[in-house]
């Protein structure tokens, strides 16, 4: 029986994954780096560690993951501030729909807290969420169940009673590892044949999880 939702934030939630992938594609091009499209897409939700691996085995050891993150996070920061972020379709219908039903609400994002908070209460979200656990909180990310995990555990529930809503694989992995019920929402792209395998479910908008909600 489904009791709970566990929401993704970025490119789920919030719609800010085609800026990730921009201003990753900018800042590296800022530090000498012809990184595509699908370069970027590739650490989408993915961890720093895995990430730092990923782009130096791409583009060499002496690849400054750390500078290139730290240089994007501000580029997208002063981009955020000026025209701001909008909420993905369907959201705000989902959300409304499991809080109306007592489904418990939870956020499992990389984000930092801070960031987290400001986009959630920016788009008056805020307030459906009974937990939120932020990359900060575990030792390591996505595509590690780690933050799924802590979110089961702070709700108080079982793995297999949450549904957990992602966009990209990274995510849905980590969901999957932790025994969740793995639902797409597609966001940059498609979920591959290895992806399609994990899912409980795949939909185009929030709003049409809630049949899933009593299957």
């Amino acid at each position: 029986m489904i009791k709970a939702l566990i929401f993704d934030m970025d490119g789920l939630l919030v719609d800010t994954e085609k800026l990730y992938n921009r201003f990753w594609r900018e800042s590296a091009k800022d530090f000498g780096y012809d990184m595509s499209y699908e370069d970027a897409l590739s650490i989408r939700s993915m961890t720093a560690v895995y990430a730092t691996k990923k782009m130096q085995k791409r583009f060499g050891k002496e690849f400054p993951y750390d500078k290139i993150k730290e240089h994007r996070r501000v580029l997208m920061q002063t981009f955020v501030e000026k025209e701001g972020v909008e909420i993905k379709e369907g959201a705000k219908a989902l959300l409304e729909y499991a809080k109306k039903n007592a489904y418990k609400i939870a956020l499992a994002t990389a984000s930092p807290k801070r960031r987290a908070e400001r986009y959630l209460k920016g788009l008056e979200i805020y307030s459906y969420f009974d937990v939120i656990v932020c990359g900060t909180d575990v030792a390591i990310g996505k595509p590690e169940p780690d933050i799924y995990l802590m979110a089961v555990a702070k709700l108080g529930l079982k793995a297999e009673d949450c549904i957990a809503l992602e966009d990209s694989p990274n995510g849905i992995i980590a969901a999957h590892r932790a025994g969740c019920l793995p639902v797409m929402v597609p966001d940059l792209d498609k979920p591959e044949e290895e992806i399609k395998n994990y899912l409980y479910g795949c939909v185009e908008t929030l709003d049409l999880v809630i049949p899933l909600l009593h299957q």
